[in-house]
């Protein structure tokens, strides 16, 4: 198969018979994030906002470069809000305005932190 057919036969995240690293199998805690993650995804199924096709075309659309450095849920949150500026839900200005506002939060919750007494 040249590399051309290849491109068109496999699309990004098609990794079988590949090279890679061997596959944790271990059970692990979600974080709080990827619980939230998940949950606004099923809420985007459910009200018909964004389903599951959309996501899976929506993380391939990423390629194998980003999929390849981004964790599961992160690729399904960037693929999530990709299709909701595709489909002009979203806008990039408030998503530029809330992480600001989520940064300035972690910021001042920091700066918080290292103001309270600590009991040794």
């Amino acid at each position: 198969m040249s590399s051309t057919e290849g491109l068109i036969s496999h699309l990004p995240n098609d990794i079988g018979g590949k090279d890679a690293d061997a596959i944790n199998m271990e059970e692990h805690s979600m974080l709080p994030w990827e619980k939230r993650c998940h949950a606004l995804l099923d809420v985007l199924a459910t009200h018909q906002i964004v389903n599951t096709e959309e996501k899976r075309r929506g993380v391939e659309n990423l390629g194998s470069e980003i999929i390849g450095n981004l964790t599961y849920y992160e690729r399904w949150i960037v693929s999530a809000v990709n299709i909701m500026l595709e489909k002009r839900i979203l806008t990039p200005d408030q998503i530029a305005y809330k992480t600001k506002e989520i940064a300035d939060r972690k910021k001042n919750m920091c700066s918080l932190l290292t103001t309270l007494p600590f009991v040794d």
